[in-house]
């Protein structure tokens, strides 16, 4: 280390909080003047233990943090996964290997925690891969034109007779939507989405809060079944836009969760059927979102933003391979490369759809790859074949990318709706 290299701690000190906090702001290219009451809540969401800093004298110049994270795998058991967020290193200290060090030493807590595997949204798609992250599910926004798409908006939703959608207020949703997440997120088609602790419900309905955060007071509406359960939350926002002497509002979804079709069915439609309103921007959905097909006109659902989103990377390899459902009894060895030394070896899994085991194994390999590759396998979105045809899986035995796609490739695309 030469002598002028920022010394990457944790924050202990009194004077590290508004520090890290102001990095924060300048490495995100915002404000880095930072209010008392912003940095509050803030410091309130901080565990020091898990944050780190690269402090050039008395000078924050890098920031990173990690959080326990429970995240859905296939078949919908959750397993404990190393989040990594708030990634920043200011202009001047850049190429200097200050996120390596952080990346190295946070990722190495984690495995020692216990923690089977790391996520991620990346800002930047080159960044993460290196550290052995793959992409591994993604997020599309549609742009749905309301007068196209073809609904009876006069038919009151829901359809199913005794269900009803309602107002709520933030304290209802904090209650109801809380406890609804957690029935969606264990359902075993819903791989990809992530726990949703009490500080985010608190920051999602505005009781936490801070002068020129930005965030703006949305409407909430819950769908209840004939007997009275919650099936279903929809958060959004309308801004009043008039063209011609006629209202053209713009809608814009901060998040839909449905337990049941019939409640996203609902839902969906109540959304479209919203007075003045012309235009329903989704926010970011599955790829393979119902929306479209359920419009009678599906072409009215237009494609704005279609990328990566979620990105994981395997710390334990045996433990992330036996938490997952798979559809058949198969077994494949694979020989797994990680340029941090965390994750690599040749493993042999035996799965079946009553459960899996796996081992370290010296049997011969049937498929090579870095840990980026499994990651990007894990949630059953890609393709073991494709990532061979893109040269970052190698075939040791004939036919083993087909029996990788078939036990390892689910029916539903994973999908992520959090950002963290």
């Amino acid at each position: 280390m030469r002598h002028d290299d920022p010394d990457i701690r944790p924050l202990t000190e009194d004077d590290d909080y508004p520090r890290w906090v102001r990095a924060l702001g300048a490495g995100f290219l915002r404000s880095s003047e930072v209010g008392e009451e912003e940095f509050e809540v803030r410091r309130g969401g901080i565990d020091p233990d898990r944050t780190l800093g690269a402090f050039d004298g008395d000078r924050c110049v890098a920031t990173f943090r990690t959080l326990p994270q429970r995240l859905t795998v296939p078949g919908g058991a959750s397993v404990a996964s190393c989040a990594v967020t708030n990634v920043t290193v200011t202009a001047t200290h850049r190429r200097r290997g200050l996120l390596t060090r952080m990346m190295t030493r946070a990722l190495a807590e984690g495995k020692e925690r216990g923690e089977v595997c790391s996520t991620l949204d990346s800002a930047e798609y080159p960044i993460y891969g290196r550290f052995g992250y793959g992409p591994a599910a993604w997020t599309t926004e549609w742009e749905v034109d309301v007068h196209r798409a073809g609904l009876d908006r006069r038919r009151p939703a829901p359809e199913d007779e005794g269900a009803r959608i309602d107002l709520a207020d933030g304290a209802e949703v904090r209650a109801e939507g809380a406890a609804l997440h957690e029935r969606v997120r264990a359902l075993p088609d819903r791989q990809g989405m992530v726990d949703r602790g009490e500080r985010w419900w608190r920051l999602y309905t505005g009781e936490l809060d801070w002068p020129g955060s930005g965030w703006t007071r949305p409407f909430h509406v819950l769908h209840r079944d004939a007997s009275g359960q919650v099936q279903g939350l929809a958060t959004y926002t309308a801004d009043e836009h008039w063209e011609h002497n006629a209202p053209h509002a713009n809608l814009r979804v901060r998040d839909l969760i449905a337990a049941t079709p019939e409640a996203e069915r609902d839902l969906w439609h109540h959304l479209l059927s919203v007075d003045w309103v012309a235009t329903v921007h989704t926010g970011g959905r599955a790829p393979d979102d119902l929306l479209p097909q359920l419009l009678p006109d599906a072409r009215a659902a237009r494609i704005r933003t279609h990328t990566d989103f979620l990105w994981l990377r395997p710390l334990d390899v045996p433990a992330l391979l036996e938490a997952r459902s798979y559809p058949v009894s198969a077994s494949l060895v694979l020989d797994l490369r990680d340029p941090m030394g965390l994750a690599g070896g040749r493993f042999l899994l035996d799965a079946s759809p009553e459960g899996a085991s796996c081992s370290p194994t010296t049997r011969s390999a049937d498929l090579a790859m870095g840990v980026d590759a499994l990651g990007s396998l894990y949630l059953g979105d890609e393709s073991a074949s494709r990532l061979r045809a893109l040269g970052r899986l190698a075939e040791e035995r004939p036919g083993a990318a087909a029996l990788a796609d078939v036990l390892l490739r689910t029916a539903r695309r994973p999908w992520c709706p959090d950002e963290f």
